[in-house]
């Protein structure tokens, strides 16, 4: 795949054919060839918080919006399936953050809603998508809604009825699917399914959440991980560092993958 748009009527493929698909989060180009690499990548997706923090940046739109797409960029460049970006919640311009994407090469974002008002978020949605339309990529865009995230202090009962409403209202605006992040088990994976629709509810694969082949059987279309792969990367480089400085030795079988 070369063309941009290849890349995006492939990955638009992936969130609405039956099997689920898994995005393995990277942040910059090595670790996104290390997962490119394996036979069982269809597509990559990049974490913003793990974007921010390798430039030393907090999450939640701290970083520069040029860092972060010229990152996203570098990785879009060089692999060779289709990439979806974390774009937080757009900077400030969701259309034109969408639009300047594209010219890198992604396609496919995740947005973010931040519980902002409804109208307010489906407006940012309305405008991702008409950037994308202006460009001629069928953008694969991943509509977040953080009522789970935000909602801690609000019953189960409400986070479930309140990301349904927006789910509905950000596919009418021309979402491919909706993001719910949030530590939830089966049931509540089920009452997002049916009030969203089958093959349009996204999630990410925490603790307490259903293994992939679960959410596959309950008609997930994609799971991703989040900032959770980085953690796992520099939490085995510490357990290296401490096992070196107490006397260890590197071990045997390392992968040049660098």
């Amino acid at each position: 795949m070369t063309s941009i748009v290849e890349r995006a009527t492939e990955l638009r493929r992936l969130h609405t054919a039956p099997e689920l698909l898994q995005v393995v989060n990277v942040w910059d180009v090595v670790s996104a060839r290390a997962v490119a690499a394996l036979p069982g990548t269809k597509a990559l997706a990049t974490a913003s918080h793990s974007i921010a923090a390798t430039f030393g940046y907090e999450d939640g739109e701290q970083i520069p919006v040029e860092l972060m797409l010229d990152m996203v960029g570098r990785i879009a460049r060089d692999v060779d399936v289709p990439v979806s970006a974390d774009l937080e919640a757009g900077y400030g311009d969701a259309g034109e953050t969408i639009r300047r994407a594209i010219g890198e090469g992604i396609v496919g974002a995740n947005l973010e809603d931040q519980l902002k008002p409804l109208d307010e978020s489906v407006a940012a949605v309305r405008a991702a998508v008409a950037a994308a339309d202006a460009e001629g990529v069928p953008f694969a865009l991943n509509a977040r809604t953080d009522a789970f995230l935000r909602g801690r202090d609000r019953t189960l009962e409400v986070n479930v009825a309140d990301a349904i409403e927006r789910g509905r209202a950000f596919l009418d605006a021309g979402a491919t699917s909706v993001f719910v992040p949030g530590i939830f088990g089966e049931e509540v994976v089920q009452q997002l399914v049916a009030g969203i629709g089958e093959l349009k509810v996204t999630l990410i694969g925490l603790p307490g959440v259903p293994a992939p082949e679960r959410l596959q059987e309950l008609g997930v279309s994609r799971v991703s991980y989040g900032p959770t792969t980085q953690r796992v990367a520099l939490g085995a480089l510490q357990d290296l560092a401490t096992d070196l400085y107490l006397g260890g030795v590197l071990p045997d079988g390392i992968r040049p993958l660098n």
